[in-house]
């Protein structure tokens, strides 16, 4: 048994080994949203903690389990790799089982079929998509090569009006110093047919329309991936006064979750050309700008979030809360305040007292980070729609009075005995 962290040790160790993982006891057995895998695979709850098992060979398992924590080590999103449990026996003759890869449960995500349960359409698709698209382009700039990309080995979680994507299987998964064009290009070519092959078994589930083009949507990774490796990778050539449109392109890759890392800036004139091809008679400026990313600190509003406040959020969720921190200094402090003092001002005055506010059966519906952010969407939706100043105290009262109770559970570890109930689902999202 080699246990990343003796935190874990208590939990694994009550667990029956010695049984085939498919023959697990029910009451071991968590009912977290769940998706597809060739290998047999239980989520369960044992000591308050929520582990995935997935049963594969040994050598692959400790490859696995040293991907994902190299990963993890470099900052990039994937689940937690806990535990391998490798020389099981059982029965009489003790024969020997296959291995066993522990991962911990990655708390509020779903798989992309429990996404298209709760909210349905080619919208849906898209952000999921470039979802998946960020998180390749941060693989690939790490010369990491994932050989298997698909919506089924990724978990998605709720960040504002979008998704972020996690890396849930890594069997595949290599690095290279460094990783060839040939690679990369590869794994955008199986990302898109198996997007497909999934968006047309989820168009005959009946999950999106019969007439939604789904090999246009899953297509759509290849263009979504190459705008975004061009984005980071390529130099911005501009002409005539630079600085606005290089400040757009800093802007364009902070959104992504980059940080800025190095950059160059080279100037030089030339002749001008009318739209005839003739010289005009006057130079004008080209500046050639080279920006590497940072993409060992990723997370640029993230970090600058947890900086000021020590709040834990995705990046989307980092950028909404700092801007709604920049509308409460403009409306309670003056420019003199430092952002560190508005920043603990705003969380003990407006964030947490509105994050309290949450009904405690409620509280496993979504993040606190994500309420936040629909509340404030639901406060603008009411102020528009009744044309009047609508205080935040009061939208969260509405929001938790008709949005949030029929939204489901993300984060709620369900019985064995309710594994067969009926899913519910809502469509307002």
């Amino acid at each position: 048994m080699s246990v990343q962290s003796p935190v874990y040790a208590k939990a694994l160790l009550g667990l029956p080994w010695a049984i085939p993982l498919e023959d697990w006891p029910a009451e071991l057995l968590a009912a977290f949203p769940r998706g597809i895998s060739r290998h047999t695979v239980r989520l369960i709850s044992s000591d308050g903690m929520a582990l995935a098992v997935k049963e594969i060979g040994e050598t692959v398992a400790y490859h696995e389990y040293r991907t994902l924590k190299k990963l993890r080590d470099l900052d990039l999103p994937c689940v937690k790799p806990v535990a391998v449990i490798a020389h099981r026996t059982g029965g009489a003759r003790d024969e020997e089982l296959t291995p066993c890869l522990v991962t911990e449960h990655l708390e509020f995500s779903l798989p992309y079929r429990d996404v298209f349960s709760r909210a349905l359409g080619p919208e849906t698709v898209n952000k999921l998509i470039r979802a998946l698209a960020v998180l390749l382009v941060r693989l690939h700039l790490l010369n990491f090569y994932w050989g298997d990309v698909s919506l089924s080995n990724t978990l998605f979680r709720r960040d504002a009006d979008e998704f972020s994507a996690y890396l849930v299987d890594a069997e595949t998964g290599e690095f290279h110093e460094p990783l060839s064009e040939g690679r990369r290009l590869y794994d955008v070519e199986v990302a898109r047919v198996n997007i497909i092959g999934e968006l047309m078994d989820l168009q005959a589930g009946g999950l999106i329309g019969g007439d939604v083009d789904v090999i246009a949507l899953g297509n759509a990774v290849d263009a979504i991936y190459h705008e975004l490796w061009g984005l980071m990778t390529e130099e911005l050539v501009v002409e005539g006064d630079a600085f606005g449109q290089i400040a757009e392109h800093v802007e364009k890759i902070q959104s992504l979750g980059f940080d800025i890392g190095e950059t160059e800036i080279s100037h030089e004139t030339r002749p001008a050309v009318g739209e005839d091809g003739q010289p005009t008679g006057e130079n004008i400026d080209v500046y050639r700008v080279s920006i590497e990313p940072a993409v060992f600190s990723t997370g640029f509003h993230r970090r600058k979030l947890k900086q000021l406040t020590g709040l834990e959020v995705q990046d989307r969720q980092a950028q909404r809360l700092l801007g709604e921190m920049e509308v409460y200094r403009a409306l309670h402090q003056d420019g003199e305040v430092s952002q560190q003092d508005v920043a603990l001002d705003w969380l003990v005055n407006r964030y947490e007292p509105v994050v309290a506010l949450t009904p405690p059966e409620l509280r496993a519906k979504l993040e606190p980070a994500q309420v936040f952010h629909e509340i404030l969407d639901h406060r603008w939706f009411i102020s528009e729609n009744e044309h009047r100043y609508v205080r935040l105290d009061e939208a969260a009262e509405s929001y938790f009075r008709t949005i949030l109770p029929d939204r489901p559970d993300e984060a709620r570890i369900y019985t064995a005995e309710e594994l067969h109930e009926p899913e519910k689902t809502t469509h307002n999202e």
